[in-house]
C-alpha cells in the first residue's frame, strides 16, 4: 500500500498521522480481504478547507469531519473483483501499478472537537475517521439504518483489533 498525505494546515497530533493512518487502513483492506496493492492520498485540512470541498462535491456548504472519494464503483460493497474487471485499466496507476483505491480528507479541528466531545484521544477520533472513511473507499455507506450498523460494526471491530479504544 502507498499512502499519501497533504497536511495542508501543517496540524500536529502526539501521534504520527502517517503510522496510524497507514496502520488503520492496511487493517481495513485485510480486514475486507482486499489483496489488491492500493493508493490513498490522505489530506488534512481544516473547517474552511472541508466546507469548500463538501460544498463543491455534495453541494452541502458547511463543515464536516472527513470526506471519502473513492475511485471504485462496486456493485457490492467489500467485493473487489470489479477491480479485476473493466475498472481495472482505469483505476491503474500507470507508474506503480497499484490500484488508485481513492482520497480521504480528514478536518483536524473535528479530530480535536469530537475527542473532546466523546471523551476520547485525538488519535483515536482520527483512527475512527480513517477506518470510516477507508470503509467508504471498499464500497460501503450509512444512508439505511442497517448499512449504517454493518459499517458501525466493522469500525469498532479494526479499531478494536488495533488496540485503539476509547479508553
Amino acid at each position: 500500500m502507498i499512502f499519501y498525505v497533504e497536511n495542508e494546515v501543517e496540524a500536529k497530533f502526539d501521534f504520527d498521522i502517517e503510522e496510524v493512518a497507514k496502520t488503520v487502513a492496511a487493517k481495513v483492506l485485510e480486514e475486507e480481504g482486499c489483496d489488491h496493492e492500493v493508493e490513498i492520498s490522505l489530506i488534512i485540512t481544516d473547517d474552511e478547507g472541508i466546507r469548500v470541498m463538501n460544498n463543491e462535491f455534495r453541494e452541502i456548504d458547511k463543515p464536516t469531519d472527513v470526506l471519502s472519494f473513492p475511485n471504485v464503483s462496486y456493485e457490492e460493497a467489500g467485493d473487489f473483483s470489479v477491480i479485476d474487471g473493466e475498472q481495472q485499466v482505469d483505476l491503474l496507476n500507470p507508474d506503480t501499478g497499484n490500484i488508485m483505491f481513492g482520497d480521504i480528507v480528514v478536518n483536524e479541528n473535528r479530530v480535536r472537537s469530537q475527542a473532546q466531545e466523546y471523551g476520547h484521544s485525538e488519535k483515536r477520533e482520527f483512527a475512527f475517521l480513517i477506518a470510516h472513511s477507508m470503509l467508504h473507499l471498499c464500497g460501503y455507506d450509512h444512508m439505511e439504518p442497517d448499512e449504517a450498523a454493518v459499517m458501525e460494526d466493522k469500525q469498532e471491530n479494526v479499531l478494536n483489533l488495533l488496540g485503539i479504544t476509547r479508553d
